[in-house]
């Protein structure tokens, strides 16, 4: 299996995944529809990354005692959660139209199992930067309320300002003009 990829046999997990990822995504049927080499190629690229991805089955195939019973065992490699007993897993079938039923890759289901713990980090970040930004508004809209808030008391202390001004002119031209005998 290691040839395929053209790994030598210290090949880390992380590096067989990601070749793992690449092919299955080049050879997978839904992309390349009809193509009996890509189907071959893709089954025997999910059958190597069962055995390389799986710790117990990568032991056993670099001793070399791994079987054939072995690998019908493994569907999926170690370390994945298999669906809960009381849920049904989801598979997509096609049609039975005139033909025998035949089963089509769940390609959701495949990115979530293999992309599952990045997708919901990236909602997570995804949350937080809209609450960053909802909260952003909000300062936004308060400091504008503020800003308001103090203009509307300067232009009331303004226009006390001047009908004080105004009143006092008032009375001191009154003043001016009044007998003398009112002055007293």
């Amino acid at each position: 299996y290691l040839c395929w990829w053209r790994f030598s046999s210290t090949a880390t997990h992380v590096q067989i995944k990601t070749a793992y990822y690449k092919q299955s995504f080049v050879y997978h049927p839904d992309k390349n529809a009809g193509s009996e080499e890509a189907a071959f190629r893709f089954s025997q690229i999910s059958e190597a990354y069962s055995v390389l991805g799986n710790k117990a089955l990568r032991r056993k195939y670099d001793r070399g005692i791994l079987s054939q019973a072995d690998l019908q065992g493994t569907s999926k490699p170690a370390g994945r959660e298999s669906p809960a007993s009381g849920q049904q897993s989801r598979t997509r079938h096609s049609p039975s139209v005139g033909a025998a039923q035949q089963n089509i890759f769940d390609f959701d289901t495949f990115i979530r199992s293999h992309y599952g713990e990045q997708l919901k980090r990236e909602q997570e970040i995804r949350q937080r930067r809209e609450e960053l930004i909802r909260k952003k508004k909000e300062l936004y809209e308060d400091m504008k309320l503020g800003r308001m808030k103090e203009i509307a008391v300067f232009v009331e202390i303004w226009k006390c300002f001047v009908c004080v001004y105004t009143l006092n002119k008032i009375i001191n031209a009154t003043l001016l003009f009044l007998p003398p005998f009112f002055m007293s």
